[in-house]
């Protein structure tokens, strides 16, 4: 089909516009994800100048605060009162670090899954209660698609919101580890979810990326009882947030996740 006049004229107008705006190729060297907002510089500025900020703790000071969350977490017979207990725990560095309050979790006390994510953000901080922010409806959205809203309940490695929401310390995590295996050891689920890296080499004390992890089922056992269940690392839904076309991997693991509630087994991987 020959072009008409006024085609070739749009076109032509097309690109004397993409010429004097600079544009002098069609494509790049590499391929460009539009689905990414960088945050602003402003925020920027606060995520560098906070990503260093730790307080850690040395010798016998950390071994006092993990003998004291040990105590405080043994003495916890129910979830309400393990909250109660973060509540009253000072060893934790990440208190005195500007969080306002803690926040343990949110679901079923008697759910089937216990879903453990990395630390609280600023809307979590907010309100005291974990993944209600983006990050969060996110989630909430996927487990209900996957028939998991009512079986699950939700916590994090570190109960204080990290400066400037950067990733936990592994040091901010054994602190409060003893907070997690409490939880585990009360709830006794069928399964346990990881989300993101800290999560998962926290609990599993794993030293492989999450990429590698993910989609894997590994196991948890404590060291003292009986309490055991199969684990599930996966993406952390504030990468999809960044990275939309992940979410296919995060259903998947999911739907891993629901068959293993349904037939009470699964097949270890990796």
């Amino acid at each position: 089909m020959n072009a008409q006049p006024h085609d070739i004229a749009a076109v032509e107008s097309l690109l004397a516009f993409w010429r004097d705006a600079g544009v002098d190729a069609c494509y790049g060297d590499a391929p460009v994800d539009h689905t990414h907002v960088a945050p602003p510089p402003a925020v920027k500025a606060v995520q560098k100048a906070t990503a260093s900020v730790v307080m850690p703790l040395v010798g016998a000071n950390a071994e006092d605060a993990i003998a004291e969350a040990r105590r405080l977490a043994a003495g916890a017979a129910t979830l309400q009162d393990l909250a109660a207990a973060v509540a009253a725990f000072e060893g934790c560095p990440l208190r005195g670090m500007g969080a306002t309050q803690s926040v343990f979790g949110r679901g079923n006390p008697n759910a089937s899954v216990l879903i453990i994510g990395e630390g609280p953000g600023g809307d979590e901080d907010r309100m005291g209660q974990p993944f209600v922010g983006k990050a969060g409806q996110l989630l909430d959205r996927m487990l209900a698609a996957a028939g998991l809203t009512d079986k699950v309940f939700i916590t994090n490695t570190v109960f204080w919101r990290p400066p400037g929401n950067r990733t936990p310390s592994p040091q901010e995590q054994s602190v409060c580890a003893p907070f997690v295996e409490r939880a585990f050891a009360l709830l006794q689920p069928k399964a346990v979810l990881l989300l993101g890296a800290a999560s998962a080499k926290s609990v599993l004390q794993a030293e492989e990326g999450i990429m590698k992890l993910r989609g894997n089922w590994k196991e948890w056992r404590l060291a003292e009882g009986a309490v055991s269940a199969p684990v599930m690392p996966t993406l952390h839904p504030a990468f999809l947030l960044r990275q939309p076309q992940a979410k296919r991997q995060v259903w998947s693991d999911l739907l891993s996740l629901a068959v293993c509630l349904e037939t009470d087994s699964v097949e270890e991987q990796g």
